[in-house]
């Protein structure tokens, strides 16, 4: 199978090093062309836009940031949908729109072109080790046949339905992840101001009915005030608000959700929102007057 990938921000790097990995003939496109050559050199191929990745390929692969970047990959003037093959399989593991997603399938339909949602969950970690979740909405078949790449990039992927079923199930993924760093964070500030051990803190609940992957994996690295992205705030942001969009259409109220998309729109101000999503933090921090930091750090 020859993968095109289109995108190697923080996640599609690793994820192309694991296709290599894999035995993977990839060809990658990206804006910044020394992240190509980073991966040209570890034995992937050079194209120079999206309409090259997928002539030379049976899967084309996206990750990149937003719907419109999707959307101007897949069917900008460059895009995919040009150089795409007749039953070749376009697959997008963006965090995007299921609406806009349901758009793009439709567009690539009319080429005889078939195209899975694949957004996956894991962040950086998950990325670079190859135990990414995907959660996959799309034709069956397509599914059958991405499945091997699939496996060199993550360890559990689950068919949740037809086109847009991936994105609607990230965005539910997304609640869950922005809830859990919240949780963990009021903890340990509501620890620091009672002046306990913040390292005791950790140990003592991580393992219990409270702990959480968002604490396991961010949890010491908001004790060591590492605030470096795995995934970054301005990222989680932006999955927040198609989150609230979906709610809007839905007519479903989402509260807690709606708390923690105001606690990252403060965190979004410090660095341009380009920190890691552990600093939603820091605002709640900054309303208590304490600084939830290990012993260690102080």
């Amino acid at each position: 199978m020859k993968i095109g990938f289109v995108g190697l921000g923080i996640m599609g790097k690793p994820m192309v090093k694991n296709l290599l990995e894999a035995g993977f003939d990839v060809t990658c496109y990206n804006r910044t062309a020394s992240k190509v050559a980073e991966v040209v050199a570890l034995g992937a191929k050079a194209a120079d836009t999206p309409k090259a990745a997928a002539a030379a390929s049976d899967v084309t692969i996206t990750m990149v940031s937003d719907t419109p970047d999707v959307e101007e990959v897949i069917l900008g003037p460059s895009g995919i949908i040009h150089g795409a093959k007749r039953g070749s399989i376009v697959v997008d593991m963006s965090t995007i729109s299921p609406a806009a997603t349901k758009e793009f399938a439709a567009a690539l339909a009319d080429k005889g072109v078939a195209m899975l949602d694949a957004p996956v969950s894991g962040g950086e970690k998950g990325a670079i080790e190859g135990t990414l979740t995907i959660m996959v909405g799309g034709p069956a078949e397509a599914l059958e046949t991405v499945m091997p790449a699939f496996m060199a990039m993550g360890k559990k992927v689950t068919h949740m339905g037809p086109s847009g079923s991936g994105q609607m199930t990230k965005l539910c993924n997304q609640i869950g992840c922005a809830l859990t760093i919240q949780s963990f964070s009021e903890a340990f500030v509501l620890g620091a101001a009672a002046g306990l051990d913040l390292d005791k803190v950790f140990q003592a609940i991580s393992g219990g009915a409270a702990g959480s992957w968002s604490m396991s994996n961010y949890g010491p690295k908001v004790l060591a005030g590492d605030f470096s992205p795995g995934f970054m705030v301005k990222l989680h942001q932006k999955d927040l608000k198609l989150v609230m969009e979906a709610a809007r259409d839905l007519h479903v109220a989402l509260p807690g959700t709606a708390v923690a998309q105001q606690l990252f729109a403060v965190a979004e101000k410090e660095e341009g929102g380009r920190l890691g999503n552990q600093s939603m933090i820091k605002p709640l921090e900054a309303m208590a007057g304490v600084k939830a930091r290990s012993q260690k750090k102080q």
